[in-house]
């Protein structure tokens, strides 16, 4: 029987329009091995992400060339292993660090952390050229200054923002890797931020990168976040994204997975074809 996947034209245009592994190459009964080699490298490239080393002193200095004071703290995780097998520690700071905070000035609209998280390569290839994009779309805010975190997760932001009196904290974060995306930012957005906050009190923007959400679509999207949560006073499950960017309209980027999954539907034999979904946005680290 002949090879759907490489003979039938339709799975083309499927993986031209997504990362995912759909319709690969068999030697027989098995995936051709050009595959599984690269399926090996992404898994391996995913793991080392996770334990990848963080330098916060370097993306301060990126940072204070755009003209961006920052704070560096500590989580309560003293190491990485501390870190992924106790996932509370990151989620609250240090004793040095709380203090440090205290003595910060307070007040602001919105306080910007940047932690490592579970990817920084993610967050030093792309934290600072998002920053950079969200700020133009940010004119008249009150900003307090960066804070980096090492070993951080999502909710060390509550207690972030909650120390520096801050309407809203955005927290920018290395996300858990998938098999294509090693390097995926994700920012979390949460109003009147205190100890305790619920992830279905925040939103989320995820898959930040060249290849995913654009630095621009992700800073638009975020903008206009961020102003409905001001002016409605929340976010979370009841503030929804309704910026109707470009991806929205039509022959936009949603156009092609659609396309895609027409395609698929229509192949012979679909059903037998070997495919690995794409990662879809990852739970809150």
């Amino acid at each position: 029987m002949a090879n759907l996947a490489t003979t039938d034209p339709r799975f083309a245009a499927m993986r031209a329009a997504t990362p995912a592994r759909i319709g690969l190459p068999r030697a027989g009964a098995a995936t051709a091995t050009a595959c599984n080699l690269a399926f090996a490298l992404a898994h391996a490239e995913a793991r080392d992400a996770v334990r990848a080393a963080f330098t916060p002193e370097a993306l301060a200095a990126e940072l204070k060339a755009q003209g961006l004071e920052t704070i560096r703290l500590r989580s309560a995780a003293t190491e990485r292993r501390d870190f992924l097998l106790r996932p509370d520690l990151g989620r609250s700071l240090d004793v040095a660090s709380a203090h440090r905070l205290a003595s910060a000035p307070k007040g602001f609209d919105l306080a910007f952390v940047i932690a490592d998280g579970l990817s920084a390569r993610a967050v030093h290839a792309h934290a600072a050229a998002f920053l950079n994009e969200a700020l133009g779309l940010l004119r008249g805010w009150r900003i307090a200054p960066v804070c980096i975190v090492e070993q951080g997760r999502v909710a060390i932001g509550d207690e972030i923002g909650a120390i520096l009196g801050a309407t809203l904290v955005a927290v920018v974060i290395g996300e858990r890797p998938g098999l294509s995306s090693p390097d995926s930012l994700g920012v979390y957005l949460t109003f009147d931020p205190r100890r305790g906050r619920a992830d279905a009190e925040r939103n989320c923007l995820s898959n930040i990168r060249p290849q995913g959400m654009s630095y621009a679509e992700a800073a638009k999207r975020f903008a206009y976040l961020c102003e409905e949560a001001r002016r409605r006073r929340l976010t979370g499950t009841a503030l929804k994204d309704e910026s109707h960017d470009a991806l929205l309209a039509p022959g936009g980027a949603t156009a092609q997975p659609a396309a895609a999954s027409a395609a698929l539907a229509q192949a012979p034999g679909a059903a037998g074809v070997s495919a690995t979904l794409a990662p879809q946005p990852q739970a809150p680290v």
